[in-house]
């Protein structure tokens, strides 16, 4: 495997992917809200991976989505689905393993 096909190994840290339909209200709200809780709580701490189901619809079916926003975090365990713009803070903090 080279060097660019390695990935540095970095525990603890909160992986996850928002699913949105790029251009929508409410998927430009759970980004900024993303965006915030991560600058906020988060520091360099996390991986985020955003797909734009109107370009990558196939990532949102192989994942089972069916609505935009989807935030899926898949570390820390146990992996945790949020629908909707993430505004509930306390409810986003929990499923990143903030509380």
């Amino acid at each position: 495997m080279s060097s660019s096909q390695k990935q540095r190994v970095r525990p603890n840290v909160v992986r996850m992917t928002l699913f949105v339909a790029n251009g929508e209200a409410n998927s430009r709200r759970a980004q900024d809200n993303l965006a915030r809780l991560c600058e906020e709580y988060l520091d360099n701490e996390y991986e985020l991976y955003v797909v734009d189901v109107l370009e990558d619809f196939q990532a949102a079916m192989d994942l089972n989505v069916m609505v935009t926003p989807t935030l899926i975090v898949t570390e820390p365990p146990p992996g945790v689905t949020i629908l909707g713009d993430l505004r509930d803070t306390e409810r986003l903090r929990a499923a990143l393993g903030l509380d």
